[in-house]
């Protein structure tokens, strides 16, 4: 009966094979990855249910893909897949998390119209001139940390014991598991810290008809039939990364030095070290603050600050944007914690 059943497997596969090519169908969800649909500014159709969102976004981000690394290299080599850079920037427009911002090698083509410009080539209004390109507030940087196919071993097991165990065998060994696993690094482009970082995974399972057709009765020529490109596993785990993005933006606290600035010397002491560290940072400061405690209004804070030169603009009694980018350049200045927020500590050394 196994015997019979091969043969009629290979039979339809022949006639598979010997039919007329079908005209291409549009729009194939055998193709489709978990990467699907598309995005137009903030609006976004067909979308993956499982993909996160946001109501506004974070910021501007760029990815940074690294080709020289060895990942990249042997993940090119062994399965012959371009670039993640597509699937993550549909994902990042689609979850409208971030606006995703050209930093690679569409940027040779944003200067050549420059150049156009300014050598007087292109038509009247045609606006390429300075000052239009937005900043890329972080940077994402993609890593394939594995991916492996065909990981499953039963079938080898089964195949040994001969007989009906080793048909079943020739079957289980045409079930394969296809894995990956993947990392994104979220790095704020002002400072270098690293905000945020998520691994994904993914795997599936493919059942491959030629393994069964020579296990069980010695025909072939249909191995790999029904095999998933492993760049639908690769495209999973990355959407579950990014997944985890969203979640740890939607939960971001911001690390803090309490009484150190960044970069001015960590908590861990170093014997020999040319200045002490874990020292506090304005120590006169922070003995000031804490005899005189002042208390202050964002709109007198903001008054003082465009006194002291930190232009915020009108002094409206928001926290926006602006004013909170002059009260990191203050804290910056003066060597104090630099959150953007109207301390006890930035209170006090503006009232000075």
């Amino acid at each position: 009966m196994s015997r019979i059943l091969a043969l009629s497997l290979v039979a339809a596969a022949v006639a598979l094979a010997g039919c007329e090519a079908t005209q291409p169908k549009i729009g194939s969800d055998s193709a489709k990855t978990a990467a699907t649909g598309s995005a137009g500014g903030a609006a976004a159709q067909n979308v993956n249910a499982k993909l996160g969102r946001c109501d506004r976004p974070a910021g501007t981000i760029a990815l940074v893909e690294d080709t020289s690394l060895d990942w990249y290299r042997a993940y090119m080599d062994k399965y012959r897949l371009g670039s993640t850079s597509p699937v993550l920037r549909l994902l990042i427009q689609q979850s409208n998390c971030f606006i995703v911002v050209e930093r690679g090698r569409a940027m040779a083509n944003m200067q050549q119209e420059r150049a156009l410009q300014q050598s007087g080539e292109l038509r009247q209004n045609s606006n390429f001139g300075k000052g239009q390109m937005v900043s890329a507030d972080y940077s994402l940087t993609p890593e394939v940390l594995m991916s492996a196919r065909g990981t499953s071993g039963l079938g080898a097991a089964l195949g040994g014991f001969g007989g009906r165990l080793g048909a079943l065998g020739a079957i289980a060994g045409g079930i394969q598991t296809n894995e990956a696993a993947v990392m994104l690094t979220l790095v704020d482009n002002r400072s270098g810290v690293q905000v945020a970082a998520a691994e994904g995974s993914s795997s599936n399972t493919d059942f491959n008809l030629g393994a069964v057709l020579v296990g069980s009765s010695g025909f072939g020529g249909a191995g790999g039939y029904t095999n998933t490109p492993q760049g639908k596993v690769v495209t999973a785990a990355f959407t579950d990364a990014y997944n985890n993005i969203i979640n740890a933006v939607k939960n971001y606290s911001p690390q803090s030095m309490g009484d150190r600035g960044m970069g001015t010397g960590g908590r861990l002491t170093v014997e020999g070290s040319s200045q002490p560290q874990g020292a506090p940072i304005a120590q006169s400061q922070a003995a000031g603050a804490a005899s005189a405690n002042v208390t202050m209004s964002v709109r007198d804070a903001q008054l003082k600050l465009n006194q002291l030169g930190y232009n915020v603009g009108a002094a409206d009694g928001l926290l926006g944007r602006g004013t909170v980018a002059q009260i990191r350049a203050f804290q910056r200045d003066r060597r104090l914690t630099v959150n953007g927020q109207l301390d006890q500590a930035t209170m006090n050394e503006l009232a000075k």
